[in-house]
């Protein structure tokens, strides 16, 4: 795969041609750390479990809970800034976690890492999506296929580190945090040299006055709403699916092949799918189609044979993954035209806090249907419910026809 296969018609500018593989670096720094964090805080630091799950808790917060922080950065000072400060402090933050010792001084790392993600990655996300619009104005195609090439970087990123984190770990985890931050190093490098100050088609806004007007967009909201409930749905991956797997086969040893699955699915059929549906299929009607099959999946589960058998995991699999491939690209397209005139930083950073907020509101809930010892196939059910609601939460088309 190229990134001139993607546009048949006219060939991605260079900045969407930098900003791209970007994703697919991010990703790898971080996932050749993260899957390896919370055996090495038990064993090695000698965390008690609750306090790993506290510090892991508090990366994701200071992560997702802050991207509309960093969005808005992102509009009023400029992608490169933010960017070039988001890469530096998660290289400080992975070089401190690969020495830190104390629990004081993981927290500090860990909030830090989280932070840097929150200012580099709706920086990255929101002038991908700027310039995929930029792009389908000029006739280069839908933005749609920008936004699927730039799910499939990701994905791929996330599939490649941990494998390099695993051989890493052969010597210690220390030298995986150290080559995360050489790779975010080379990210920091490669930027500061290529990425302009100044990027076509955005100008700099005040910080403030953006909150309120996005909190009175119902429109938005209601897309941040559903695509949170797509993603309450899609770590069911790492809730759900172990539970499934444990009952089916006895242990969690299939799982890592499951994960591969639905990784290699991305990056194998994301273009393919999304050539397949852009012209046919508005935002809207892509992320429709992607909930129910996002609904089928956990339906899958639900009615399929019970005992030993693994055929219904691998089901669920395989039709979360292609509501996915539905879903990420669209919500993504939908962004700008519900977002305010130069504040589509903000507008990308809040789909992800907000849809984190949703994710976390009914994570606790989603625990305790799973462990209520009711019949198997309710719980399965009851989710699959999620969904179908999020499908009926879906922003209708506005008389520009942005939907």
């Amino acid at each position: 795969m190229t990134l001139t296969r993607l546009a048949p018609r006219q060939r991605l500018p260079p900045l969407l041609r930098l900003l791209v593989p970007t994703q697919l670096a991010f990703n790898v720094g971080f996932f050749a750390v993260l899957p390896f964090l919370a055996e090495h805080l038990g064993q090695s630091v000698g965390m008690a479990g609750w306090l790993v799950g506290l510090v892991l808790g508090l990366r994701t917060f200071s992560q997702q809970g802050l991207f509309v922080a960093g969005g808005a950065l992102a509009d009023r000072y400029g992608v490169r800034p933010v960017v070039l400060t988001g890469c530096a402090l998660r290289i400080a933050g992975f070089v401190w976690l690969g020495y830190a010792r104390q629990t004081w001084a993981v927290i500090g790392a860990v909030l830090l890492i989280g932070f840097a993600a929150a200012l580099f990655s709706p920086a990255v996300e929101s002038e991908v999506a700027r310039q995929a619009v930029r792009w389908e104005q000029s006739g280069g195609g839908p933005r749609t296929r920008v936004l699927a090439l730039f799910t499939v970087a990701g994905q791929a990123g996330a599939f490649t580190g941990p494998l390099l984190g695993a051989l890493l770990l052969a010597a210690d985890f220390r030298a995986v945090c150290l080559t995360g931050a050489a790779v975010f190093a080379l990210v920091l490098a490669a930027h500061a040299r290529l990425l302009p100050q100044h990027l076509p088609g955005r100008a700099a806004v005040r910080l403030t006055g953006g909150i309120r007007p996005l909190l009175r967009n119902r429109r938005f909201l209601a897309l941040c709403c559903a695509y949170g409930a797509y993603l309450l749905a899609y770590n069911q991956l790492y809730l759900a699916l172990p539970a499934e797997v444990e009952r089916a086969a006895g242990s969690q040893a299939p799982l890592a092949w499951l994960f591969a699955l639905s990784s290699l699915l991305v990056v194998t059929a994301q273009l393919p799918v999304t050539r397949l549906v852009e012209e046919r299929l508005s935002p809207r009607r892509s992320m429709a189609a992607g909930l129910l099959l996002v609904a089928a999946a956990f339906t899958v589960v639900a009615v399929g044979p019970g005992g030993a058998s693994l055929l219904p995991a691998a089901g669920f699999v395989v039709l979360l993954t292609c509501g996915q491939m539905l879903i990420a690209p669209a919500a993504r397209a939908w962004v700008p035209d519900l977002a305010e005139h130069g504040r589509l930083g903000l507008y990308t950073g809040a789909l992800s806090s907000v849809s984190g907020l949703v994710v976390l509101a009914g994570s606790a809930a989603t625990g305790a249907l799973l462990d209520s010892g009711l019949p198997h196939a309710v719980p399965w059910l009851a989710l699959a419910a999620v969904p179908l609601v999020a499908a009926g939460l879906l922003p209708g088309r506005s008389a520009a026809g942005g939907g």
